[in-house]
């Protein structure tokens, strides 16, 4: 069934005040609202939708407003909550005519609607925020034609890897599943195998790394038994060994993998996902999660350095072939054709599209460099202080949501969350200019004398 979208009825209430009517309406919130083009968002999100019956979903103003603000403002989905029960204007950028009291939606609904929306409708609030600031004279549409695209890391939130306490935690999983089902094992070393953990990890913070391995080598022997007392238990019951299938999995390849061999290994057992990527940098050699493309413009515009596109790359490929797949999508994103690509020496034999093959600048060649090829070089950097604020102000430093559709997902959110704080900070000084500039000073003005 198709959401009852929101429509401002105009209407008035004896007992309550309207928003419009206690709000200053020149709050910069609430000129961003107004500034969004929600019957677009309505008809693009609204796709997922169909005529079926069943409940009506919420609003698409109540949701896609939420999750702007979320990602805005840096929130959880309980502080989300929290902040819109007390805030007004929180409440008024959503669609609601009189204050609410009580939540009118669930916090799972945040949950369940951004799974309902997935990567590609997200987008829609990324191309939302770039007309929006188009409107607002915040950009023009000439600034992005030429971008400067660079890769970044969007981390899980898991804990530090070890051979050892995966292990661990494997076998834990196992007991606690088997457990529940009634599957009575031999020996679940719970407590011999808490013990070989502890003593592996002190044996390896004494770099003692004879009596760590032998430890190591204990829990794997547990993990292995536990995996073929399952395997005997559960045979012949078919919808056991559908349910142990995953888990024994996993524990599986945890049990094989060693620490210094190559190919795809398990890094954390709620997210399997994972992998593990260096970019280089000397005080993290290794980050933990998926490989995320970011493309801004190359200059600043009026009101700020927007990100024109940003998509999640699982896989871990080589920077310089994501632009196959990023130079088209950044095209679609923005409506127009890119002139000038930027990009680092990490996109060096980059695969591009034949017909940008010669506008992908990479940083590093000598020859033949225009002087305008050599600014936009120059420029290149612009594109790192976006990424630390997408990772520090708006989520992407560490991902919540589950699974590799939740990476994707946090990814756009954040590109989202960025630009529309970008535009917010655009309406806060408008407002600032507009109130100096009708300011009278008071040493202006000349007293009246007798």
């Amino acid at each position: 069934m198709r959401p009852k979208e929101r429509r401002d009825s105009g209407q008035a209430d004896l007992l309550r005040s309207r928003l419009d009517q206690i709000l200053n309406m020149e709050h910069a919130l609430v000129k961003l609202a107004a500034a969004i083009d929600w019957r677009c968002l309505e008809e693009k999100l609204g796709e997922v939708y169909d005529d079926g019956p069943g409940r009506p979903p919420l609003p698409t103003r109540l949701m896609a407003g939420l999750a702007i603000l979320k990602s805005m403002h840096n929130l959880s989905d309980e502080g989300l909550c929290e902040r819109w029960l007390e805030n007004p204007y929180y409440q008024l950028f959503c669609g609601e005519e009189f204050f609410q009291h009580r939540l009118v939606f669930d916090r799972t609904s945040l949950t369940r609607w951004r799974l309902r929306m997935g990567e590609e409708r997200l987008m829609a609030l990324l191309q939302e925020s770039l007309a929006a600031a188009t409107r607002l004279g915040a950009a023009k549409p000439a600034d992005f034609r030429a971008v400067i695209v660079d890769t970044t890391v969007q981390e899980k939130a898991i804990t530090f890897p070890t051979d050892a306490k995966l292990m661990h935690r494997a076998r834990e999983r196992l007991v606690k599943l088997a457990r529940k089902h009634g599957i009575a094992l031999r020996q679940s070393y719970a407590r011999v195998g808490k013990f070989a953990l502890i003593k592996h990890q002190r044996y390896a913070h004494a770099k003692q790394f004879k009596r760590a391995n032998r430890q190591l080598k204990r829990l794997r022997t547990m993990l292995g038994a536990v995996i073929r007392d399952i395997t005997r238990k559960i045979g012949g019951r078919p919808g056991l060994m559908q349910l142990f299938g995953l888990p024994l999995s996993l524990a599986r390849r945890v049990r094989d993998q060693r620490q210094r061999e190559r190919g795809r290994k398990v890094y954390s057992l709620h997210a399997p996902e994972v992998e593990c990527i260096g970019k280089g940098k000397a005080h993290k050699p290794y980050e933990f999660g998926v490989k995320v493309s970011v493309a801004t413009t190359l200059q600043r515009s009026r009101g700020g350095q927007f990100v024109a596109h940003v998509k999640a790359m699982p896989g871990n490929p080589y920077d310089g072939h994501t632009l196959a797949t990023v130079i088209p999508a950044i095209e679609t994103s923005i409506g127009a054709n890119l002139t000038k690509i930027v990009a680092d020496a990490g996109y060096r034999g980059h695969s591009a599209p034949k017909g940008k093959m010669f506008k992908v600048h990479v940083a590093g060649y000598k020859r033949g460099l225009t002087k305008a090829v050599k600014r936009a070089l120059r420029r290149r950097a612009a594109v790192e202080p976006v990424i630390g604020h997408l990772k520090n102000d708006h989520r992407m430093g560490r991902n919540f949501l589950a699974f590799s559709e939740g990476d994707a997902d946090n990814a756009v959110l954040a590109a989202v969350g960025y630009n529309f704080s970008l535009l917010l900070n655009w309406l806060r000084l408008l407002c600032a200019c507009f109130l100096a500039l009708f300011a009278i000073p008071a040493a202006t003005i000349q007293p009246r004398t007798a």
